[in-house]
């Protein structure tokens, strides 16, 4: 009965956030494709540092997330008068315990802490392994390490070393590399990829350099490269989101993520809704289940004039004929391929095109164009005369280059060899021959309006171009 209630009051809170905007998707998440790469998703309980850990337990469970990581000094409950640290009574321990299994959070971390004398970090670990963590989060000093590595061996639970922004011990990953030569593969990093971009460092390159070190994350996405910025919505700001994560698929991470969201600390829970949501579909990319060849190699689910195009050794080649486009329809769905230009070249990718005979005023462009224009709206990755990419990624002619592109409702995400360049929100487009930002655009159609199923094509715009591992995983 009491599971039971349980899922009726998630189902409600979960509703009653859908009303709010606060989770785009809940109830269609792709958390198989998370759980398929060894990736657990939780919160850092600092992102409700403003409410109890019990409330933050109830937040956690309400976006349907399963994991938790707690942190020294936040209070219990409104009826447990104390704080969450490793001194804490059995009793408050074990109350602790019964609200987790209740709501059906399991706490995996615990940290930033800081152990004292040999004694303290003793405590430390025993309460790790009383309450089920896996991981301490710490920033120990030089001369604690030999006893921490010892801890860990004996309890059997990892350390991961936390990087704080400039000029603390740890902001630069070479000082966590060598904090862990030659140590226990129990100690390792934590990486917080909003400190990195703090501290004026590229989070992409420094989980390369940790590769085969870390151990969990704290995941974020900053308004700035700046000291003083905010966190966004993962996939909205300046820390290429999409790219770390393909790292850490690249680099086979197995652990857990923690969102620890510090902004707008009353009313988080749409935003760190939009990050989850975020999350689950750059997964749902990388995992390589799901997709199929957008092409067969006879084409003969493709619409295409005669000779218009050719797969040669595997490579989808112009052949000075027109466009070729897909019988099937797709409304939502990952499309994943590699193109390569001449110095001229001038194409595009065509999304969800209602009508084939009318498909300039019918059909999303994802523009492929070698040269730089000054109008930054034709430049290579924009939606072609709508918006433009927010940098420059494209590779020098002859090089292949990869754009994974994600169609979901009215979003549109376009990545251009592993840097997200465009977020686009097709229902600000609410009219005709305009752009949300005044300016003009040829389409005769608004894309609130436009069809959100429809043809994937290619374009053969007079120049040549050539295409390979063009495949598609409808959602």
């Amino acid at each position: 009965m009491e599971h039971v209630l349980r899922t009726v009051v998630k189902g409600l809170v979960l509703g009653f956030l859908l009303s709010y905007g606060a989770v785009s998707y809940a109830g269609e998440r792709q958390a198989p494709a998370r759980e398929g790469l060894g990736w657990r998703l939780g919160v850092q309980a600092y992102t409700f540092k403003e409410f109890t850990f019990f409330e933050a337990v109830d937040k956690t469970a309400s976006m349907d997330l399963k994991y938790i990581e707690t942190y020294p000094g936040q209070r219990v409950s409104k009826d447990i008068n104390a704080d969450m640290h490793h001194n804490m009574d059995s009793a408050t321990c074990e109350k602790i315990k019964q609200k987790l299994d209740s709501a059906g959070v399991k706490l995996v971390n615990y940290g930033v802490v800081t152990g004292g004398d040999q004694a303290d970090w003793r405590r430390i670990f025993e309460f790790a392994r009383l309450m089920g963590v896996e991981t301490i989060v710490s920033e120990p000093d030089a001369d604690q390490m030999d006893l921490v590595e010892t801890l860990c061996k004996e309890f059997e639970i990892n350390l991961a070393i936390h990087n704080h922004p400039k000029p603390t011990k740890y902001w630069d990953p070479e000082k966590v590399l060598e904090a862990v030569k030659g140590r226990s593969e129990r100690i390792g990093a934590c990486a917080d990829t909003g400190h990195w971009v703090r501290s004026g460092l590229n989070p992409l390159e420094c989980l390369k350099k940790l590769e085969g070190r870390i151990i969990s994350l704290h995941l974020k996405d900053l308004s700035a490269n700046a000291a003083d910025a905010h966190d966004l919505p993962w996939g909205t700001g300046v820390c290429n989101v999409f790219g770390m994560l393909e790292e850490l698929k690249r680099q086979g991470f197995k652990g857990v993520f923690s969102v620890e969201y510090e902004y707008n600390w009353m009313d988080s829970v749409p935003e760190i809704g939009k990050c989850i949501d975020y999350f689950d579909l750059v997964s749902t990319a990388l995992v390589g289940e799901g997709y199929k060849g957008l092409f067969e190699k006879d084409l003969s689910n493709a619409i295409l004039d005669k000779g218009g195009w050719a797969f040669e050794e595997g490579v989808l080649a112009a052949k000075g004929k027109g466009d070729i486009w897909s019988k099937d329809r797709y409304g939502d769905f990952i499309l994943d391929l590699e193109f390569k230009c001449e110095p001229k070249t001038n194409s595009g990718v065509f999304l969800r095109c209602n009508s084939i005979e009318n498909w300039l005023h019918t059909a999303i462009e994802v523009q492929i164009l070698q040269p730089v224009m000054d109008n930054d709206k034709y430049n290579c990755g924009a939606i072609y005369d709508c918006l433009a990419p927010s940098k420059p990624t494209i590779k020098a002619p002859g090089e292949w280059n990869r754009y994974t592109i994600i169609a979901r409702a009215n979003k549109i995400y376009v990545m251009l060899n592993s840097e997200q360049v465009i977020d686009v929100d097709l229902d600000q487009w609410t009219e005709a021959h305009k752009n949300p930002d005044g300016t003009p655009n040829k389409f005769d159609y608004a894309y609130k309006d436009m069809s959100r199923e429809g043809h994937v094509g290619l374009q053969y715009h007079g120049s040549p171009v050539w295409f390979r591992n063009v495949r598609i995983k409808p959602l």
